[in-house]
């Protein structure tokens, strides 16, 4: 497994990438399916509410509190208004969503395919001979003696 940030392999169990420092949690994020119905569902149900509350309570206003038709109209409109804003702020959410999630299809398949060996990260190979402590030679050659 590679840091999609920066490329560098990653030991399994971390939660952090040492190069980085990005969050590795978020990846279990990406199993989450994106909530595409759940907002359709509340367009559906807004728009429909409020287009019978538009045309109900219009037919309610003439015909029970007696008002005029401008009042109604305004009614109309206001009620229109408030829906419509409603209504474009769930496809607006709902885009970003669907955009979110293409972006993060896409990052990997980008990363592997046309990314530079660097960024890909080095294939796993054999550790090599740990390099000599610099304090390791001093200590040896600076020991007490008495003149």
């Amino acid at each position: 497994m590679y840091c999609a940030a920066c490329g560098t392999p990653l030991a399994p169990g971390l939660s952090y990438c040492n190069r980085c420092g990005m969050s590795l949690k978020e990846r279990s994020s990406d199993a989450k399916p994106v909530p595409v119905g759940s907002y359709l569902t509340a367009i559906s149900i807004v728009g429909i509410v409020g287009l019978s509350l538009m045309l109900g309570g219009a037919i309610a206003l003439k015909s029970a509190g007696d008002f005029h038709e401008e009042l109604i109209g305004i009614f109309m409109f206001m009620t229109f208004m408030i829906v419509g804003v409603v209504e474009l702020s769930l496809c607006r959410q709902l885009s970003r969503l669907n955009r979110n999630a293409e972006k993060r299809e896409m990052a990997p398949s980008q990363l592997q395919a046309g990314a530079p060996n660097e960024i890909r990260g080095q294939q796993p190979r054999a550790l090599a001979e740990p390099v000599p402590s610099v304090t390791e030679n001093t200590t040896r050659t600076l020991q007490f003696s008495r003149d």
